[in-house]
């Protein structure tokens, strides 16, 4: 057993807790409190003077897929053979050995979301996993945790130079559409193949990743920029009832209002950005302060390695400075994204019976002068 004593206690679940006591068992938070119990022979770490809160979830990177240092070798980041690969699936891609996940736990980052680029209409299968392992196996958290599709100038680019599908935005919407209908008859085959007791139809990855979107076991996560690819995918979530994650949502405060009407998750970045290309125009650093005022349920995101991962605390002080209250800044790295990712009941918070994801600061996370001091994952001290 362990125990966090006289640490300022930031849980993400109430008021911060002043001199409180974090009790761990094993690899989870048994109790938290200011008048918690230690048991004789508990092993201490006094936090004396430091913040104790959740290890930080980055929402969206490509950590372990493009990985650092490597170019051509550890890039596996967008299959452009191919406008749709749904089957594709991040776990087959992620290098556990990748110096970015260092730099996640170094950055007090104990969770993240990794998975293709946006290359592709369709580019597969997320994956949400810890920052700490050996295996991909053992650090996965939830898979899949999303179909990737990507709307706006990345595909067009990739595929319209060679004069193949897609060219145009309306392409881009009709690829995206056609693969979901292509998935409805996939599943309408299999269902009347159980009612008429018939053989069912030619087993397809490709649809069979769709088809858990169509089922609304996963999210579908597109990656929109500009308000008006945010918006067809808002259309095309609608059409077909999914539940839509946007990613990036750079241009998100421009049309708030209609997102939190749709009822629609946005996963806001990279913060630290210039105007790289034109669909960049309007980035904002009040972009998350619109979502929170709109009531848009919202992440904050480094799209690593486009931002460092390490980076994830200094994005959120950023949307801090466009007017992001500092509470909610805090939220967006931590109880937010794991509500947005679905894995609340596991992480984003300090509470009795979520994994022991700790981490121990001299000062607030949203300081950019502070140094993350010591790091559990799951019970395990890891720095």
């Amino acid at each position: 057993m362990l125990a966090i004593i006289n640490g300022n206690i930031f849980t993400m679940a109430g008021p911060p807790l002043k001199k409180g006591t974090l009790l761990i068992e094993g690899k989870k938070i048994l109790k938290v409190g200011l008048e918690v119990p230690v048991p004789i022979g508990t092993e201490i770490i006094d936090a004396s003077g430091k913040i104790v809160m959740p290890g930080l979830i980055d929402a969206h990177t490509h950590v372990g897929i493009a990985e650092e240092i490597y170019r051509i070798e550890g890039d596996d980041t967008n299959e452009t053979t191919d406008p749709v690969t749904a089957h594709l699936r991040a776990v087959d891609a992620v290098n556990p050995a990748d110096l970015a996940f260092q730099d996640a736990l170094t950055g007090g980052v104990t969770t993240l979301v990794t998975g293709p680029g946006s290359a592709n209409i369709v580019g597969g299968e997320m994956v949400t996993m810890k920052t700490h392992g050996a295996v991909v196996d053992d650090m996965v958290l939830r898979f899949p945790a999303g179909l990737k599709c990507a709307l706006g100038e990345n595909p067009k680019r990739v595929y319209g130079g060679g004069q193949k599908m897609p060219v145009t935005r309306m392409a881009s919407a009709a690829l995206l559409r056609d693969t979901l209908v292509a998935a409805q008859n996939y599943l309408d085959k299999i269902q009347h193949s159980v009612t008429h007791e018939s053989s069912p139809p030619e087993r397809s990855l490709k649809m069979e990743a769709v088809v858990r979107v169509l089922k609304g076991e996963v999210p579908l996560r597109v990656h929109a920029h500009r308000a008006d690819d945010i918006m067809t995918a808002v259309r095309i979530a609608k059409e077909f009832s999914l539940e839509l994650i946007v990613e990036h949502c750079t241009e998100g405060h421009l049309i708030a209002p209609w997102l939190a009407s749709a009822g629609i998750k946005a996963v806001v970045g990279p913060i630290i950005s210039n105007r790289a290309k034109v669909e960049l125009m309007n980035r904002s650093l009040e972009t998350a302060l619109s979502l929170y005022q709109a009531g848009v349920p919202f992440a904050i995101m480094t799209d690593h390695p486009v931002v460092p991962i390490h980076y994830l605390s200094l994005s959120a002080a950023l949307a801090v400075k466009g007017g992001l209250p500092e509470e909610e800044g805090l939220k967006a790295i931590t109880i937010y994204a794991a509500k947005i990712l679905g894995i609340d009941h596991r992480v984003g918070s300090l509470e009795p019976g979520k994994d022991a994801d700790i981490i121990i600061l001299d000062r607030s996370v949203l300081d950019p002068a502070h140094r993350v001091e010591q790091v559990l994952v799951e019970g395990c001290r890891v720095i």
